[in-house]
């Protein structure tokens, strides 16, 4: 996790935690192997119908065969449990709000947010309303998960960790797992992938700062004719409208028309007291929001180029004849990763136990998120839909919230956050009818009544921000695994799909029939027109004008999705969806230069001869960047200073054939021209712009320099921090080619020939906990991996995702997986994990996949009981 969660406990700790660690290398097996899993012999579980065998391979895969489905899932919860379970531990903490009972004050303001937004009262909520299957299958795993913990006598026997952590925190107990664990995982997973806040945020704060204009051309149009959406016109023609088919539990209201939210108003007329909002107490307000968001752990990831690749091709296209699926999930990257890899079967699949399912899972979640059973496959990317809006609330003096002309009442409730090694901390958490306010949140606990402080001042009338989010609202996504799992043709798989409400994501299917087909699902709110033609969601809204509140959900029926295509090929990469503006999803988008390489490298493939699975994967890998054919030339064209200091590195990019290795040929054309990326978004934006909106260099940005190359003159490319002189593109770009020479001088070499991409852009697989840099070093040497030399970069299909405005070229997200399905022969697909399948230090299976991973290397992924018997070298009985 980028923010170490814990580095302000255990920095004065460091002579305690260096002696811990020189102790566990001494001891060996007493403190390092002790929390090890047992993978041969035989084991008893109370709670078992009957035997089950847990087959592992030599990287640590679970395949679990059981006679029930409760069985299955109870021994899925034991194997997660002695794989991953401080993961887990650490996940349900943070869900809970109840991080500082782990890791002391350092934890609070995250427990502070996230008690304000409720998760894990949400997954209350949501529990009683699923199907009657999927809790049974949660408590068996949860009953699994138990199961482990039974026999430990202490936490160090479940994971080194704990033997650091009860440095500071001696008297931790590891409580049970329960069901609502499991289920409030989920608000995490949708936490990290929803749509548009920061930039719905970052709006609001800039307004007033640039013009309309200047505004207006940082968040340019999605570039439809050079980049294809996800389908075309002739593949999607949504349904009429008069469609109000609604999913209980996931959909609600009658559809509406969208809107768009006006800039946030500066007009006497918008508020009650005192001529309106003041600009600085509306400031204040958005900053502090912003301040409540930050305080959340990524546990999923952050940063430019979250996202995903995921594309299917039919049968026509391929060497089998039989569809093609592949999937990598940009996300963050950590040791040990987000994923776990495990197989589920039921010896024989019937009505009462329907799983024989292999996948990509989560730690501490049952069934499989990502992969495939015997009948049909599945791959996911993030759609990315607008589902969260901001809301400007005037309250008064009485702590009520304004509703048109009148006053309402706030709902208010107290939280009581546990802090390990401190006192109990109590605060109000107050909602309005759009959602938890989170401009209070941070830098001030709250008694009923009392209003905001702007600025440290009291006022008779404040202006909060509030959060409407649909992961707050009560769902059935965690039905959807399973009938995902268990689904066996296009029909079976779109009911799934419609119950998959948060968050929401484009989903790929294939299946052993030779059909291919897309669906989009999720809870994708409805909203009003706006009079000034700003998109839905562009700015925060007015929380006192009604106009301005969601009206229902958009019906699964209007959600796009497509079977067959006449191509045979669907490409999904974040782009947008469809060409139309029905239904409304977002004007967030990747801009389509990933999703677009991929779509020209399966033309360029498929006229070579049919693709197989080895083509996917080398497709997955494909470092070029389509957008420097556009800077390129604009580079080559500006004259830098007469000397081969300068002119040998410009040259280097006229033969540069636009791919990013991180060692090798090329890998130096890279360097220099990544680095003069970064230096024409200082030069460009960071003048202007506040230092926590620096330009990251994603494919927005992308697309930004590529219009104001052609406005040469254009406001953005003067520097305002060069007084009396007025900057045009191209002094821009040559001053940006001169940084980039001086700056990797003085990093690497001043030979350019010595250059390599890999020596700037670098994976460090930091332990979610342990890993910060400032921990001390031989704790991290023990828990970490890395850093190591990467391809790869943002908006590429090898996605290795670094933010340019940092002045850091450290990969901040990645594959966390890859993995291809071929539907002719399920045991000839491939798959990889960013580490390996243990969550061990010092275990055989912690690292072990880590090479062919930075390799794009692939393993051979058994499904079969043929293929997994092959492969097992580990049996462990659970014995009822």
């Amino acid at each position: 996790m980028p923010r170490s969660l814990l580095r302000r406990v255990l920095v004065p700790l460091a002579a305690a935690l260096v002696l811990v660690i020189v102790a566990a290398f001494v001891l060996g097996v007493g403190l390092v192997r002790r929390s090890f899993p047992q993978s041969d012999g035989e084991l008893t579980l109370a709670g078992l119908s009957s035997e089950v065998e847990v087959l592992r391979d030599d990287r640590g895969i679970t395949h679990i065969y059981a006679d029930t489905s409760e069985d299955l899932f109870m021994a899925q919860g034991f194997t997660a449990a002695q794989d991953r379970f401080f993961q887990m531990d650490l996940r349900r903490h943070v869900t809970a709000g109840r991080l500082a009972e782990l890791v002391g004050e350092p934890g609070v303001e995250t427990d502070q947010v996230i008690r304000t937004m409720g998760w894990r009262r949400v997954a209350e909520q949501e529990l009683p309303k699923l199907d009657a299957d999927t809790r049974r299958y949660l408590s068996a795993y949860t009953a699994g998960v138990n199961a482990y913990l039974s026999d430990k006598g202490s936490p160090s026997q479940v994971a080194l960790e704990y033997v650091v952590l009860g440095q500071s925190v001696p008297d931790y107990r590891i409580r049970p797992w329960d069901d609502v664990d499991s289920l409030a995982w989920l608000k995490a997973m949708a936490w990290d992938l929803r749509g548009n806040y920061t930039d719905e945020l970052a709006r609001a704060r800039l307004v007033g700062e640039l013009s309309r204009g200047q505004l207006a051309s940082l968040y340019p149009d999605y570039p439809y004719d050079t980049n294809a959406p996800i389908l075309s016109e002739d593949e999607w023609e949504p349904e009429p409208e008069a469609d109000t088919t609604a999913d209980e539990g996931t959909r609600g209201d009658e559809p509406s028309t969208g809107r768009g939210a006006p800039a946030p108003e500066r007009k006497s007329e918008q508020g009650t007291q005192g001529g309106g909002p003041d600009p600085v107490e509306v400031a204040a307000a958005y900053d502090s929001a912003l301040s409540a968001m930050d305080a959340v752990p990524n546990l999923l990831g952050e940063g430019a180029g979250i996202g995903s690749n995921s594309w299917v091709v039919s049968g026509d296209h391929t060497e089998s004849g039989m569809p093609l699926l592949a999937n990598d999930p940009h996300l963050g990257i950590t040791q040990p990763g987000i994923w776990m890899q495990a197989g589920l079967h039921c010896r024989e699949v019937s009505a009462a136990c329907p799983f024989d399912v292999t996948g990509f899972t989560f730690a501490g979640f049952p069934g499989v998120i990502i992969g495939h059973n015997s009948d049909i496959a599945w791959g996911l990317t993030n759609l990315d839909p607008d589902v969260t809006d901001f809301y400007l609330e005037e309250i008064n003096e009485d702590g009520q919230v304004r509703r048109a002309t009148a006053w309402e009442p706030l709902e208010e409730r107290t939280e009581v956050i546990k802090v390990a090694g401190g006192d109990d901390i109590e605060i109000t958490v107050r909602e309005s009818r759009h959602g938890p306010i989170l401009s209070d949140v941070i830098g001030s606990v709250r008694s009923a009544g009392q209003t905001a402080p702007i600025n440290g001042v009291e006022s008779l009338t404040s202006y909060d921000v509030s959060m409407a989010w649909t992961g707050l609202e009560v769902t059935r996504t965690a039905d959807a695994v399973f009938m995902l799992n268990t689904a066996t043709d296009w029909d079976s798989f779109r009911e799934a799909a419609r119950k998959f409400a948060v968050p929401s994501q484009n989903l790929v299917y294939a299946d052993t029939q030779g059909n291919i087909g897309y669906q989009a699902p999720g809870l994708v709110p409805i909203r009003e027109t706006s009079t000034n033609g700003a998109p839905p969601g562009f700015y925060p809204a007015q929380g006192w004008l009604p106009a301005y509140d969601w009206k229902g959900w958009v019906p699964f029926s209007q959600m796009p999705h497509a079977l067959n295509p006449d191509d045979g090929v669907i490409v999904t990469a974040n782009q947008a969806v469809t060409a139309g503006s029905r239904p409304f999803l977002t004007t967030e988008s990747d801009k389509g230069y990933r999703s677009q390489r991929i779509t020209d490298l399966i033309v360029e493939k498929t006229a070579e001869g049919p693709l197989t699975a080895d083509d996917m994967r080398e497709i997955q890998g494909d470092t070029r960047n389509a957008f420097a054919d556009e800077l390129v030339p604009a580079l080559l064209e500006v004259d830098v200073p007469n000397s081969d200091f300068y002119r040998e590195p410009q040259q280097m990019l006229a033969d540069w054939d636009r791919t990013a290795p991180g060692e090798g040929e090329q890998s130096a054309a890279a360097m220099y021209y990544y680095a003069v990326w970064a230096n024409i978004l200082d030069l460009t934006f960071d003048d202007e712009l506040p230092a926590d909106l620096s330009a990251d260099g994603n494919s927005r940005w992308m697309l930004v320099i590529t219009n104001l190359l052609d406005r040469p003159e254009d406001d953005w490319w003067d520097d305002q921090r060069t007084a009396g002189v007025v900057e045009t593109r191209d002094e821009i770009l040559r001053q940006a080619m001169i940084n980039a020479r001086l700056d990797l001088t003085k990093r690497s070499s001043k030979d350019p020939e010595s250059w390599s991409w890999g020596e700037l852009h670098n994976v460090p697989m930091r332990h979610e906990v342990l890993g910060g840099d400032d921990i001390p070093g031989i704790v991290r040497w023990a828990f970490n991996e890395g850093p190591f030399p990467t391809p790869g970069g943002s908006s590429l299909v090898n996605a290795f995702n670094w933010e340019a405005g940092s002045n850091s070229f450290r990969v901040t997200s990645g594959p966390s997986m890859r993995m291809v399905v071929d539907l002719g022969d399920l045991d000839a697909s491939t798959w990889v994990n960013l580490g390996g399948n243990s969550g061990h230090p010092f275990h055989p299976n912690y690292n072990d996949q880590t090479s062919a991973w930075l390799a794009n290397e692939t393993f051979p992924w058994a499904h079969s009981r043929a293929a997994v018997e092959e492969e097992a070298l580990h049996t462990l009985i659970l014995n009822p």
